[in-house]
């Protein structure tokens, strides 16, 4: 019995070069195209170091701008300069037609599991746990984003809970972590096409706590996403956290006796780090306040806070150089 059945990709092998270069390649080419001025693979560190990382298997940990795109186009630019395809988890709250799952589990996507009781939480986690350390273990490259959903405001912050689904089971939590060969990648939009859309969700939350999202503002969001015009778009790479991580235990070998949690945050601060170092600053203009007044403009509400809402979109662009500058100032 396939005990990752419900989640695992589909093993299509022979057929994936066919759905490449028939399917993913000439719609990922004509949307970059289309919504784009250019997107760019770029490295923070040594390079040779992080190809010689991505040819024994990367864990590709990431901040997220887009529920489809920042997956998409990395195993895209991946495939065209090494020849790689990570396999990516894409939440189930996705998935809207039961056809949605069976294109992206082909296209080497597994399924994290969302929105269950805490029971049913805690076994879907063990569930994925194991399915992506089989995957690392024959050294295969993932795809995860750092957190659960998009940062709203743009504060990417690595979640411990993440790390504690890819360490689940594991009495050393350092080693479990370092067998995972995690190399942050920082993704930069100029300008995110689904902005308003996450200030106008804030407000929502604001004024009614008790506010959920429907299946169709996920939708939404991924039209939106797919078809808003972004400006230049970098994915920047980073070598395996692994060196640091030995670094860090050989100046704090008391770190080994802490809690598990404040294990894991501490190895969350180095992917933050490495994350937020690794932005591309966009200057902006002085048309740029033209630019949030357009996006506020889109935004429907009854009750429409204007000032609430053009902080948020102000903020969503300023928290990437806030966090950036803060990085360059903590030690290496």
């Amino acid at each position: 019995m396939d005990q990752f059945k419900d989640i695992r990709a589909y093993r299509v092998g022979w057929l994936l070069p066919f759905t490449d270069f028939l399917l993913a390649f000439p719609l990922l080419g004509i949307w970059a195209w289309r919504t784009t001025k250019g997107i760019r693979l770029d490295y923070s560190g040594d390079r040779k170091q992080i190809e010689h990382d991505i040819k024994h298997g990367a864990f590709f940990l990431t901040n997220h701008r887009d529920i489809i795109l920042d997956a998409s186009w990395l195993s895209l630019l991946l495939r065209c300069r090494y020849f790689i395809r990570p396999y990516m988890g894409i939440g189930n709250n996705l998935f809207a037609k039961k056809w949605i799952e069976h294109l992206v589990r082909f296209n080497r996507c597994f399924v994290v599991k969302r929105g269950a009781g805490a029971h049913a939480q805690l076994e879907n986690a063990k569930q994925l746990s194991a399915y992506i350390r089989q995957l690392r273990g024959r050294h295969k490259s993932i795809w995860l984003a750092q957190r659960e959903g998009r940062a709203k405001d743009s504060n990417d912050l690595t979640q411990v809970s993440v790390l504690h689904m890819l360490t689940m089971n594991n009495d050393d939590i350092f080693e479990a972590v370092k067998a995972l060969n995690i190399c942050p990648v920082s993704i930069t939009y100029e300008y995110d096409p689904c902005d308003y859309l996450k200030a106008r969700e804030m407000q929502l939350k604001r004024d009614n706590p008790k506010w959920r999202k429907r299946a169709k503002d996920d939708v939404e969001s991924m039209v939106t996403g797919i078809r808003g015009e972004k400006g230049r778009v970098v994915f920047r790479l980073t070598p395996s956290i692994n060196p640091e991580i030995d670094a860090m235990l050989a100046a704090h070998p008391e770190y080994r006796e802490l809690p598990q949690h404040d294990q894991l945050q501490h190895i969350c601060n180095i992917i933050d780090r490495h994350i937020h170092q690794g932005y591309e600053i966009y200057e902006r203009g002085t048309d740029f306040d033209a630019y949030i007044e357009s996006r506020l403009a889109k935004i429907e509400l009854p009750n429409k806070d204007e000032a609430f809402l053009r902080e948020k979109l102000v903020e969503m662009y300023n928290f990437p150089v806030i966090n950036h500058r803060k990085s360059l100032k903590l030690k290496v």
